[in-house]
């Protein structure tokens, strides 16, 4: 919100009530001009939607107990003095030009000798000297990459980043200024940093083209960061990449990214995730995957066996008797690691092996076998199914 705007708009007048009205009685007023004039409720009426805009503008002003006081301040000290538009002065000769920046000549000052802008710069943040200069700014997100192995990406390793980003120019201390000099206040946007386009029922901010968003004008610039303030770092930071990740996953690092400037937070590392594909397991969400192959008497007839597991520690497994193959069995607690920190478990699938050759005591096993079950068809009632289907 703008000084200019402080001074030419009646905000009592907007939710009609007295300047001495309480907070309940101010939200009461605009709770109902705000149901009358909301542009739902008036759809025929094109000027509804812009009453509506400036009954929500001045309850964010007057529900706001430090912003109402700024607003009285400045009407109070101004008053009636002020004229829009008519390069008035208020009271002790204040130059209103100066006040909004349209002044052409020098310096101008009050009575006191006071410029309007340092006279402002408490009272209103957006007009203080150093502007968006002082201002804390959340730092860049980065993003990298990074290989685990199988197992690394179930159960969650630590990885070293080199990240090369920005940081204040170590010759000039960020400033942008040669030495012995120093950065002066953007004219154009009085130090904020942006400035605002309006486009009919509401306004575009963006960065002022005069200082590129900064709020400060280097005159005399910095020779090694020709006057940008910032200069390249390389660092390196150690973080945990948490288990159950999954090959192309990208994961957020919170305030682990760019360093903020001036007390701002850190933005945050994006880490892309590439897993390497494992010679036994696999993967299906937060279960590991394995097939184990058996013998035709251990499915048959039923077996203990030993399965490896992704943590490097076998296991021993019950085959059913009369194991089928493909069958599947899951082994609680062996996966890979849940969001909660718990494990998955691991589905093993039993593939039977029938072998490529045999010898003369494993040939005659098996042909008694054959006799001995004989009586067993397991294609019985194929031929017919398919004439049905």
């Amino acid at each position: 919100m703008s000084t200019k705007d402080y001074l030419e708009k009646d905000y009592y007048k907007v939710l009609g009530v007295s300047k001495t009205a309480s907070k309940d009685e101010i939200k009461q007023s605009y709770r109902k001009l705000a149901r009358e004039n909301h542009p739902d409720a008036n759809a025929d009426d094109p000027q509804a939607a812009e009453r509506f805009k400036e009954i929500s503008e001045a309850y964010n002003v007057l529900s706001d107990e430090k912003r109402r006081k700024e607003y009285d301040e400045a009407r109070s000290l101004f008053g009636s003095s002020y004229s829009p538009g008519g390069g008035g002065t208020g009271p002790g000769g204040f130059d209103m030009s100066d006040l909004f920046g349209t002044s052409t000549g020098g310096s101008r000052t009050g009575g006191g000798g006071e410029r309007l802008s340092d006279l402002f710069g408490g009272l209103f943040g957006n007009r203080s000297r150093t502007g968006s200069a002082t201002r804390s700014r959340r730092g860049a997100d980065v993003e990298t990459e990074t290989t685990l192995s199988f197992r690394e990406a179930a159960e969650g390793a630590t990885r070293s980043f080199q990240l090369a980003g920005d940081a204040p120019c170590a010759t000039c201390k960020g400033t942008g200024a040669k030495a012995g000099t120093a950065p002066r206040m953007c004219p154009k946007c009085s130090g904020t940093g942006h400035a605002n386009q309006n486009l009919g029922g509401f306004s575009l901010s963006e960065p002022c083209d005069e200082c590129r968003g900064r709020g400060l004008v280097v005159d005399d610039p910095c020779l090694t960061c020709n006057g940008s303030g910032r200069g390249k770092s390389t660092r390196t930071i150690q973080t945990r990449i948490p288990g159950g990740v999954y090959d192309g996953q990208k994961i957020r690092l919170k305030a682990k990214g760019a360093p903020g400037e001036n007390g701002g937070p850190a933005g945050d590392l994006y880490v892309v995730v590439h897993v390497k594909e494992h010679a036994v397991f696999g993967r299906s969400g937060d279960n590991i995957t394995l097939t184990v192959p058996v013998t035709v008497p251990e499915a048959a007839l039923g077996a203990d066996v030993r399965v490896p597991t992704i943590n490097g520690f076998p296991v021993t497994v019950k085959v059913p008797p009369g194991t089928q193959n493909g069958r599947k069995l899951r082994v609680r607690g062996k996966g890979a690691t849940r969001k909660d920190g718990t494990p998955g478990d691991m589905i093993v699938t039993f593939e039977v092996k029938v072998p490529q050759s045999l010898n003369g005591d494993a040939r005659e096993a098996l042909e008694k076998f054959r006799a001995a079950t004989s009586d067993y068809d397991p294609r019985d009632g194929l031929e017919s199914r398919a004439k049905g289907a």
